[in-house]
C-alpha cells in the first residue's frame, strides 16, 4: 500500500520573487503560515492513526523552501528527526527553485531525511523565464538537477506550458531537455490567468492570451505520451481543484478544468482506438472496446464524448467498452465483426509536433 503523504503548505514562504502566473494561497488553499512543531506532530499522529499503516511522508508544497531562512528551515525539519529515526515518518519532500539549490543546501537536505525535491522549472526556454519573472535560467535547472543527482535525491520536474512568449513547440522543447535530465517523475501544470496576478494585468490590458482548453489538452496530450515513452512517470496534469481556485472570480482565463487530466488521457485512448480501426472504419460500423478496468472512463471520454465522437467522425457505434484486468493500462482491443485489434499507447502512438499545436 501506498504511503500517506502528510501535506504542509507553505505558500509564497521563501521566494525572493513573484512570478507573474503565481498566487499559491489561491491554488493552494493554505494561507501560508509556517506551522509549529507541535502542529506539525499532531497532525502527523492523526495521520498515522486514520491510515492504520506504520509510517507517513511528510511533504512540504509552495514556496521555495531553501530559499527559507535556514533557523525556519531547522524549525521545519529537526522536529521531524525523532519521527524519521522511529521510522514513523519514512522521508520527507519538498519543492523549491533550481536558483535555490547547491551542494551545501542539498547536504543539510539528505541529512535532514529529505529524499525528493520538486524543482519549479516551469519552462527551459530563457526567453519565456524571463517573461514569467522567474529570476533565474535555464541554466540553473541544469545545475540544480546535478546537485541533488549527485547526493542521491530523487527530483521532480514541474512544467508550466502557455506562459507569456510560449509555444506549444518551445513546450516540447523544454520537456525534451527535461526528460534528457532523467527526473523521477513530472508535474505538468498549464498557465492559467489567476486573479490578482501579474498574468490577470497582462490579459486585462490584452497583453497576453492564455491557451484555450482544446489547444492545452493537445499539447498536454503529447507532452503525457513522450514522457510515458521515456518511462517517467506524469503524476498530475492540472491544478489540483481546490474550493479557493474553484470559486467564482478566481480563474480569469485558461484552461481550467477539474478533471483536466482525464481530458487529456481520454484524448489518447481517442486516438489509439482511432489509429487501431485505421482506414478501416466505415459508416455504420459496430465495435466494442476491451481495455483495462480503471480505464474505461477514459476510453468512454467525459459524458460519453469519445463515443459519441466516434459516431459522429467516423460513422463507428461503440457498442460498449469493457474492463479486463488482463490488460494493462496501457491496452485496448478494438472488437469489430470477424475481427480483433489490439494495441497499446507505446506501439500505435506517434505524436508530431505538429498534432501538439492543433486548437
Amino acid at each position: 500500500m501506498k504511503t500517506p503523504i502528510v501535506p504542509f503548505f507553505i505558500p509564497h514562504r521563501g521566494c525572493p520573487h513573484r512570478c507573474v502566473f503565481c498566487d499559491q494561497e489561491k491554488i493552494s488553499g493554505a494561507d501560508g503560515a509556517i506551522p509549529s512543531a507541535d502542529q506539525m506532530l499532531d497532525r502527523i499522529r492523526e495521520y498515522l492513526g486514520t491510515s492504520g499503516l506504520p509510517a507517513v511522508e511528510v511533504a512540504f508544497f509552495g514556496g521555495s523552501f531553501t530559499s527559507l531562512p535556514h533557523s525556519i528551515q531547522e524549525s521545519l525539519l529537526v522536529p521531524l528527526q525523532p519521527l524519521l529515526a522511529s521510522g514513523e515518518v519514512s522521508s520527507v519532500r519538498l519543492s523549491t527553485r533550481p536558483d535555490s539549490l547547491d551542494t551545501d543546501r542539498v547536504g543539510f537536505l539528505c541529512r535532514m531525511g529529505v529524499k525528493t525535491v520538486e524543482i519549479g522549472i516551469q519552462s527551459m526556454d530563457d526567453g519565456v523565464l524571463s517573461m514569467a519573472g522567474r529570476g533565474h535560467d535555464a541554466a540553473a535547472v541544469e545545475s540544480a538537477f546535478a546537485c541533488l543527482r549527485e547526493q542521491g535525491v530523487s527530483v521532480g520536474a514541474q512544467l508550466m506550458p502557455g506562459l507569456p512568449g510560449d509555444t506549444a513547440e518551445k513546450s516540447l522543447d523544454s520537456l525534451s531537455r527535461v526528460l534528457e535530465m532523467g527526473p523521477d517523475f513530472i508535474r505538468i501544470y498549464p498557465a492559467l490567468v489567476i486573479a490578482g496576478t501579474g498574468l490577470a494585468q497582462l490579459h486585462a490590458a490584452g497583453m497576453y492570451q492564455p491557451l484555450t482548453l482544446s489547444a492545452a489538452i493537445s499539447l498536454c496530450k503529447v507532452m503525457l505520451h513522450r514522457s510515458l515513452m521515456r518511462g517517467i512517470p506524469v503524476i498530475r496534469i492540472g491544478l489540483q481543484p481546490t474550493a479557493d481556485l474553484q470559486r467564482p472570480g478566481t480563474v480569469l482565463a485558461g484552461p481550467w478544468h477539474p478533471a483536466f487530466r482525464q481530458l487529456v488521457e481520454s484524448e489518447l485512448f481517442y486516438d489509439l482506438v482511432s489509429r487501431l480501426l485505421g482506414g478501416h472504419a466505415s459508416e455504420g460500423m459496430f465495435a466494442t472496446v476491451v481495455c483495462n478496468p480503471s480505464r474505461v472512463s477514459d476510453v468512454v471520454g467525459q459524458s460519453r464524448a469519445n463515443s459519441v465522437r466516434f459516431l459522429r467522425e467516423q460513422g463507428v457505434r461503440i457498442e460498449g467498452v469493457r474492463g479486463d484486468p488482463a490488460f494493462s493500462r496501457y491496452e485496448v482491443a478494438v472488437l469489430l465483426p470477424g475481427e480483433t485489434r489490439r494495441g497499446d499507447l507505446f506501439s500505435n502512438l506517434k505524436y508530431s509536433t505538429k498534432e501538439a499545436c492543433h486548437d
